[in-house]
């Protein structure tokens, strides 16, 4: 039995848990800061790193607890190294360090993207996964289509070349007057809107893997909100603080704009999945929460799809723990002295250095 301590810090979630073999959780303790950033519409980095410190400490503590485990029955500390945002990743970095320091307990830096795809592990019942196996990763920072065929074997296909998903989701949810975060509240005002009522665009139709959601986001503010008025009477293009017109519905807005989003990422991760013959597509990060977004590629795909528990969707301790756990298995280690990397890709030789 292999016990991890999993530490996560690198946006707006102080987070840490307790996981067992890789896919038993035995705690899961998130301290989120969305009203601390609901007030800007998204995260204001010099807070959530100050957030962090204030809570990281108790986080800790208390997913010890809950998981009824001391410090000496441990295997090893894992925690995310990157990407992310520097100064929150340095405060989950360094006190990870000096728990290691303090314990004589290994120490692994976890890429953030392969802790959403070890969420995929976490499911309960417990079913094993046989590669190759298809990943797409969509969360507020990332929109990754990924090929796995094996425990730290990655192939990327593709991403976003501007704005990601959840990020997407976001700006269009602070334009619509709704609340933050974005994804969910987008997704409830879509349930009574009509998809079809705007045409926005899709994602770069075309035979790449790639995705681009910056024209998305720039018609819906063009379609939807007031036009800024020049002095001699001409529109200037969008507000800077753009409203909704009064013409317009929020709900058909939020319904169309989804629409296009979830479309395109379906449409591209399907083509993948049947060209690179995998056994299943995984999808994994905070967009996958998305109940369209699920609907839609179980419908629109031959294979299984498989996604995580809705808790685990969005950053947590368990998904660092559990992807620690195959890095330990694996005979990785890495030094007292290792450094924060926001910005780092996940690849094969990510953990070759």
């Amino acid at each position: 039995m292999t016990t991890i301590l999993g530490i996560e810090s690198s946006c707006d979630e102080t987070a840490a848990a307790v996981v067992v073999d890789g896919h038993t959780i035995l705690s899961n303790v998130i301290a989120t800061q969305i009203d601390l950033h609901a007030r800007y519409g998204g995260v204001f980095p010099e807070l959530a790193s100050r957030a962090h410190v204030e809570a990281i400490s108790a986080v800790v503590d208390q997913s010890m607890t809950d998981a009824g485990v001391s410090y000496d029955k441990l295997d090893a500390i894992a925690v995310t190294r990157g990407p992310g945002l520097v100064g929150s990743l340095l405060v989950g970095v360094n006190y990870a360090k000096g728990l290691a320091l303090a314990t004589g307990k290994p120490l692994m830096g976890i890429n953030h993207l392969e802790g959403h795809v070890y969420s995929l592990w976490l499911s309960e019942p417990y079913r094993e996964i046989r590669f190759p196996v298809l990943l797409l990763i969509v969360s507020g920072g990332h929109t990754e289509l990924l090929l796995m065929t094996d425990h730290g074997k990655y192939e990327r296909l593709g991403g976003t070349l501007d704005d990601a998903a959840g990020e997407a989701f976001d700006k269009v949810g602070r334009m619509l007057g709704l609340p933050f975060p974005g994804g969910p509240n987008i997704e409830r005002a879509a349930k009574m809107g009509n998809p079809t009522a705007f045409k926005f665009p899709r994602s770069k139709r075309d035979e790449s893997y790639d995705f681009s959601f910056s024209g998305l986001k720039t018609a819906v503010m063009r379609e939807a909100t007031v036009p800024h008025m020049g002095a001699d009477g001409k529109k200037r293009g969008p507000e800077k603080n753009p409203k909704v017109r009064s013409d317009v519905s929020v709900n058909d807005v939020a319904a169309s704009f989804q629409d296009a989003l979830v479309g395109a990422l379906v449409e591209k991760t399907v083509r993948a999945a049947k060209e690179y013959n995998v056994t299943e597509i995984l999808i994994a990060g905070g967009v996958s929460a998305n109940g369209v977004l699920r609907q839609r590629l179980r419908a629109e795909s031959e294979l299984p799809v498989r996604y995580p528990p809705l808790n685990l969707c969005t950053d947590n301790g368990a998904m660092i723990a559990a992807a620690g756990y195959f890095r330990f298995e694996a005979g990785l280690r890495s030094d007292l002295d290792l450094d924060v990397q926001p910005m780092w890709p996940l690849t094969s030789d990510t953990y070759a250095t």
